[in-house]
């Protein structure tokens, strides 16, 4: 019996049995599919979460004082420590690692426009704060090295602040009162997917000004502010294979202004998102992993399916293996031919679950979701797996039932009833 004719036989014996080969089929199906549908959401989520971190911004690291745990310059351990605006200036010019630094003060205001109120928080920050934290405008400009020198009081509004503010109104060029003192609104963000901040909040909500102005109109008034306080200091690293060099010039240049050891790190709190990000992203390929891990299972059981078919088609041709042999058919002929039925069955159905799974992702990429659901990533070496797993579930799950009608004789076979 030659290659088409045992093809041909098989897809007979398939539709003869139309549920159970129906079913059969289905488990590699599925598994192939699931293989390549999880494993591309996993590496969907990565990308997707990765994608907001940079929402937050790109190599950053945002600085707050902590508190010294250890005694250094005469000073005892346990101050707390307070940055400044001289802060920012001294690792301006000392950490030569540093790309960028900016001050951040943040303000819970109260602003009124013409059309509604809210009560809003805000920051204040230099311009080059808004590079490298990927701030971009729908409308209007950015603020500008001449609105910091001249404290100017311009403001930006986050997307959502400016549709409760100015509801379905255009909030460029109006006159936002800000705790009573007017600002001139030069700009509506872009709405931002970010699932991660620090601080008041995500930047959809906030209004954004230059660090002079707010430093001007609405200093501290809390106990034990003073001229020059920050909440805290956001930097980006100039190279990121440089980053451990960097935050250590950090510490020196802090530790020397604050008296404090820069081997001491309780005495800043520094959150580092690209630590944060390398943290992030070793979760979620261990979850890809794991889903990958449970996919494959659902295909070795699929796998399992296709030999137990074989093994009652096997029973259930007997008798015609036992004529086959009677009339000269050689073992070799014998298990080629159960062994060539059982890779047909498994690679058409592979073929089916593997045009199923990238068709599935290619959908979801296409139709409207919600946010929190990402889009599958298809996986190249998924679909490999995928492919070396058939071959290897054909050869098991082939070769056993193969071997067994193989090594019958012709008597046992025609004895059975």
């Amino acid at each position: 019996m030659n290659l088409w004719d045992t093809i041909r036989q098989t897809f007979s014996a398939l539709f003869a049995h139309k549920m159970r080969s129906l079913l059969t089929m289905f488990g590699i199906i599925w598994g192939i599919a699931s293989v390549i549908l999880m494993v591309g959401f996993g590496r969907g989520f990565s990308a997707d979460q990765q994608k907001r971190m940079k929402t937050l911004g790109t190599d950053l690291a945002i600085l707050w004082g902590g508190r010294t745990s250890d005694q250094a310059g005469g000073y005892a351990a346990g101050r707390i420590i307070q940055f400044t605006i001289d802060d920012v200036l001294a690792i301006q010019q000392e950490c030569t690692k540093i790309r960028y630094v900016s001050p951040e003060l943040r303000r819970g205001l109260n602003e009124v426009s013409r059309f509604n109120s809210a009560a809003r928080p805000a920051r204040a920050v230099w311009p080059v704060y808004q590079s490298f934290r990927s701030i971009e405008v729908s409308v209007g400009r950015l603020m500008t090295e001449e609105d910091e020198r001249d404290a100017r009081r311009v403001v930006l509004l986050g997307f959502d602040a400016a549709r409760q503010l100015y509801p379905g109104q255009p909030a460029l060029g109006e006159q936002l009162l800000i705790n009573a003192v007017p600002y001139t609104v030069i700009g509506v963000l872009k709405k931002k997917q970010q699932n991660s901040s620090y601080g008041s909040g995500q930047d959809n909500g906030q209004l954004f000004m230059p660090y002079s102005s707010m430093a001007r109109d609405f200093p501290p008034s809390f106990k034990g502010s003073f001229p020059g306080w920050l909440n805290n200091i956001v930097v980006q690293v100039d190279n990121p294979e440089e980053h451990e060099a960097a935050m250590r010039q950090l510490y020196v240049t802090l530790g020397r202004r604050h008296h404090f050891n820069a081997d001491d790190k309780d005495a800043l709190f520094i959150w580092d998102t690209m630590r944060g990000a390398k943290l992030t992203k070793r979760i979620f390929d261990v979850m890809t992993l794991f889903f990958g891990a449970v996919a494959m299972t659902t295909l070795c059981l699929g796998g399992i399916g296709v030999m137990n078919i074989m093994l009652v088609t096997v029973s259930e041709r007997t008798r015609e293996i036992g004529v086959r042999k009677a009339l000269g058919a050689s073992k070799a002929d014998i298990l080629w031919q159960f062994f060539t039925e059982a890779g047909v069955i498994t690679w058409f159905s592979g073929l089916i679950g593997l045009v199923a799974g990238v068709g599935l992702c290619l959908g979801m990429g296409i139709i409207p979701k919600p946010d929190f659901i990402p889009t599958p990533v298809i996986t190249p070496w998924a679909i490999m797996l995928s492919v070396a797993t058939l071959g290897v579930i054909t050869m098991t799950a082939g070769m056993y039932p193969a071997k067994r009608a193989s090594q019958m004789t012709p008597m046992e076979c025609l004895r059975q009833d």
